[in-house]
């Protein structure tokens, strides 16, 4: 497949997401209300399991002529990171980190496109570039994929330098598998600081944190899952699971039993669309 083809795709499927935009204060996502209250930064997620082995896949460069296009936009250097959304009605964000793994990506892509779902994953770029088949996917049927750094460090702890190669690395592979630049980032383990929060913005990427973490890397149960989201779920929430990084059986299964509760209650599960400032 093409490249532009793929982009031409993805754009139609996204195109009637109802999204949701950045806001100008740190720590709320706004698309159409501009409110929501900032939160505090979560807890820590887990460090992923190494690859398990190679994709063939790869797509074609782009390549043709055409007009020159506008310079990029110029991106908010954050204090914090966003952690909600607002936007109309009752909308929340699905988000899966540290993949894709072809154990379980697979399936939570099955179960979004049940549902005609969009979701949110950050992924590690150790993982995407041996899984680029997946990450393709994820472009073809609307889904957004930010960057969550290259191999899940502890990045307070690294330098400048080190925090670059990082998140450039990560980059890369997202834009020659997904089609498109990341413009979101996540820091592994919440753990944000101000060299993180300019780099990302040099690379033209937003910060997202989350609201509702639903502990599933701590392999509490399916029901334990199903209820920390169900009792959670409130307009503007940014939900935090797992696609990678261990055993996520019990978030593939949790997520095909509160994912219609969810729709049924009527919350709208939605990507964010970026707002530049």
């Amino acid at each position: 497949m093409k490249k532009d083809q793929l982009l031409t795709r993805r754009r139609l499927l996204i195109a009637g997401t109802g999204a949701v935009g950045a806001a100008a204060t740190a720590g709320v996502l706004t698309a159409v209300t501009g409110e929501g209250p900032a939160g505090s930064v979560p807890a820590a997620g887990p460090q992923p399991r190494r690859p398990l082995g190679s994709s063939a896949y790869r797509l074609q460069p782009l390549t043709g002529y055409g007009p020159p296009q506008a310079a990029p936009r110029r991106t908010l250097v954050r204090r914090e990171p966003l952690l909600r959304v607002s936007g109309r009605g009752r909308t929340m964000v699905l988000t899966f980190d540290d993949g894709p793994d072809p154990r379980y990506t697979p399936s939570i892509l099955d179960t979004l496109a049940e549902y005609d779902v969009r979701a949110m994953f950050f992924v590690c770029g150790e993982m995407a570039a041996d899984h680029k088949v997946l990450l393709a996917r994820m472009a073809d049927e609307g889904h957004v994929v930010g960057n969550h750094t290259w191999s899940h460090p502890l990045l307070t702890r690294l330098t400048h330098r080190q925090i670059r190669s990082q998140l450039e690395r990560t980059c890369d592979v997202i834009e020659e598998a997904y089609g498109e630049p990341p413009e979101w980032f996540r820091a592994p383990y919440g753990a944000w600081n101000r060299a993180t929060f300019q780099l990302g913005a040099e690379l033209g990427m937003e910060p997202l944190a989350w609201t509702l973490d639903t502990l599933d890397w701590t392999t509490p149960g399916t029901r334990s899952i199903v209820d920390r989201v169900e009792n959670g779920a409130a307009p503007g929430v940014v939900v935090l699971a797992h696609d990678a990084g261990g055993d996520r059986s019990q978030s593939v299964r949790a997520l095909r039993r509160y994912l219609p509760e969810l729709l049924d209650s009527g919350y709208h599960v939605t990507v964010p669309r970026r707002d530049y400032a």
